[in-house]
């Protein structure tokens, strides 16, 4: 990375042990702002959990359903473990703020106007996801749950029940977050459309696997759910970048034309 000197144009190197530095900074910025994001989801995480246990509560009317703490401290474990991915969430604005902020200085003046636009929609899609993954986790736990048959009695870990919701809901907003890294690289230079889609197989079988550590190993249908949208959401990424690659093909041909003529 670079940094430009004040009032002039030449670039000063930044050392290895300066790049450490501003890693440490921008790492303890991040980690600052998880823990105050933390703070406000344990004063929530009761509130929190209630809406969780929702749909156990409605299933229980036709099932013998409950939730069950496997052992003293689980309970507490879980209002800390929402806390922490509630301050994941709330935070992250800052902790994407710091990664580009990571990233910029080692990028050129055009190329700095493209992350700060792919920063702004990064935030919102975020946020769009985490909802979209709020909205449908009720559905899937309803819908997963309805193939037990009514006879039999469900017994649900609270730390698998809890692990299921909260994994389902951040990969889906970070799902939603991936293609703008793929179409900013391409913006830069660093990835054409023709590249992305060249390796549209090692891709899918990376969101396969994703998606499988990030839902619980048993449950293929809910894994599926999940890698589907994203492997829209690479291809539509591609087709965003076969755009730009289009338009910078005519504008280097019109230039070539000019300057040929």
């Amino acid at each position: 990375m670079a940094r430009l000197t004040r009032g002039a144009d030449k670039e000063r190197r930044m050392s290895l042990g300066g790049h450490l530095l501003e890693l440490r900074r921008r790492l303890f910025i991040a980690a600052i702002s998880v823990i105050v994001g933390a703070v406000i989801g344990y004063v929530l995480s009761e509130w929190i959990w209630d809406a969780l246990r929702a749909p156990m509560i409605a299933i229980a009317d036709d099932h013998n359903a409950t939730i069950n703490y496997t052992n003293i401290t689980q309970a507490f474990d879980l209002r800390l473990q929402i806390a922490v991915t509630v301050g994941v969430v709330l935070s992250a604005p800052i902790w994407l703020s710091q990664i580009w902020g990571f990233i910029v200085p080692g990028l050129t003046r055009k190329e700095k106007r493209y992350t700060f636009g792919f920063f702004f929609a990064a935030v919102p899609l975020f946020f769009a996801g985490c909802a979209a993954g709020w909205y449908v986790w009720p559905h899937i736990v309803t819908l997963m749950v309805g193939f037990a048959p009514i006879e039999d009695s469900l017994f649900l870990t609270a730390k698998d029940y809890l692990d299921f919701i909260l994994k389902l809901v951040v990969v889906v907003g970070v799902a939603f977050v991936l293609p703008v890294f793929l179409v900013m690289l391409n913006f830069v230079g660093v990835l054409s459309a023709a590249t992305i889609l060249k390796g549209w197989r090692i891709a899918i079988l990376t969101i396969v696997l994703f998606t499988a550590v990030a839902t619980p190993a048993a449950d293929v249908f809910s894994m599926f759910i999940l890698a589907i949208p994203m492997v829209g959401l690479y291809l539509a990424s591609a087709g965003v970048a076969a755009l730009h690659d289009r338009q910078v093909a005519r504008r280097e041909a019109a230039l070539t034309a000019e300057l040929t003529a």
